[in-house]
């Protein structure tokens, strides 16, 4: 019996197996080679935020929002693909894919309008929620022009407008356990602006870097962030150099209660680095302290200089506010006369210093510091006639 036809089918068994494994091989090195790639990325350097990282690859970058609320759980993550090279990109992975630079967007916060204005995109907003609270010039002439539309309510806005605008990213200030409920289905990315929950001044900043990368103004936002890190750094050595300032209390009782802000607040470390004492400054809490009146007048009476908002349209006076309540006449800086205001529709508080923590530092270092004269006239607060 002739071993031939036996042979031969083992030898295209074998052939089989070795196709199969060469096959394997190939789509191996291929995955492998994918991989390399991913592995390679440039991480992109975030120096002072902590819930956002980025890392640069062929084609588009990658940007992971942590959730501030759930330690190590993530927020949101965004694939961010430049329009010019999007043909090129054939592979993305997992996540909501942004256009770059967008050129419609809807924003629904002041600070984050004007910030758009400072990295020279203010053609890339083309609608608002909340007009009536935006103090900011370009946006305003736009509203009155009509070449950004009023998309109404933040918390309930205007579907139909929306859709209408067609922009390419919307805006939005997140919250805890959060649902953005009928935009959530029109399928226009949404941008979690979560950067207000950063416990440093500097930290909520440098997300300017990750807006700059949406709206194509990358160079400009580095920019722009190396002059607020080198200006805040200035500002802290001369805090430094001056020693320990005067005592700061800030706001005023709204209804039963009294909001200051915690000792690892963004605000409470700017008035940690400018050397300032604070009645609270020992206390560990990253947003405000709902207090009652009775404890801010125990902690902090002794406070040699008291600032807080305008709450109405007139300006505020001595005499209004021990209407409002008469323990306030307990608190040195109202014995003293240091009492400061500010209305924050005539000065752009609320619009600036989100990004420009360097001009908040200043002011608390003029009120605290007296002796800086060098430092000049307040940008933002004025004193109680």
């Amino acid at each position: 019996m002739s071993h031939w036809p036996y042979l031969l089918s083992l030898m295209r068994f074998l052939s089989f197996l070795l196709a199969v494994q060469v096959a394997l091989f190939l789509f191996s090195c291929g995955n492998k080679r994918q991989l390399g790639e991913e592995q390679s990325g440039d991480t992109l350097n975030f120096v002072y935020a902590e819930h956002i990282t980025a890392v640069r690859y062929l084609g588009y970058t990658v940007v992971t929002l942590a959730d501030p609320w759930n330690e190590g759980n993530v927020l949101q993550t965004y694939v961010l693909v430049s329009r010019a090279d999007s043909a090129k990109v054939k592979h993305l992975p997992q996540g909501t894919v942004v256009y770059t630079p967008v050129k419609r967007s809807l924003v629904t916060t002041s600070p984050h309008c004007n910030l758009i204005g400072w990295l020279g995109a203010t053609d890339a907003i083309t609608g608002v929620c909340d007009a009536q609270y935006i103090n900011v010039p370009f946006v305003n002439d736009g509203l009155t022009e009509k070449t950004i539309e009023d998309c109404g309510n933040g918390l309930s806005p205007t579907i139909e407008k929306i859709i209408e605008l067609h922009p390419q990213v919307m805006l939005l200030s997140p919250f805890e356990s959060h649902n953005y409920g009928t935009l959530e289905k029109l399928g226009i990315p949404i941008i979690e602006c979560a950067d207000y929950m950063e416990t440093s001044a500097l930290g909520r900043a440098e997300w300017m870097k990750f807006y700059g990368m949406l709206y194509g103004c990358e160079e400009t936002a580095d920019s722009l962030f190396n002059v607020v890190c080198e200006e805040y750094s200035k500002l802290k050595r001369m805090a430094n150099m001056a020693g320990e300032g005067g005592s700061l209390l800030t706001e005023r009782k709204t209804g039963s209660v009294w909001y200051c802000p915690g000792g690892r607040s963004s605000l409470g470390r700017i008035i940690a680095d400018a050397h300032a004492k604070y009645a609270f400054s020992d206390d560990t809490h990253s947003g405000s302290l709902a207090l009652s009146a009775e404890t801010v007048i125990d902690r902090a009476s002794d406070s040699y200089v008291w600032i807080f908002m305008r709450s109405n349209d007139k300006p505020t006076t001595r005499n209004s506010l021990l209407s409002e309540y008469n323990g306030y006449s307990m608190i040195k800086a109202y014995q003293t006369g240091q009492i400061y205001e500010c209305d924050p529709s005539a000065t752009h508080y609320f619009e600036e210093i989100s990004f420009r923590p360097d001009y908040l530092l200043r002011e608390i270092l003029i009120l605290t510091h007296p002796s800086l004269e060098s430092l000049g006239a307040l940008r933002y607060y004025k004193r109680l006639e």
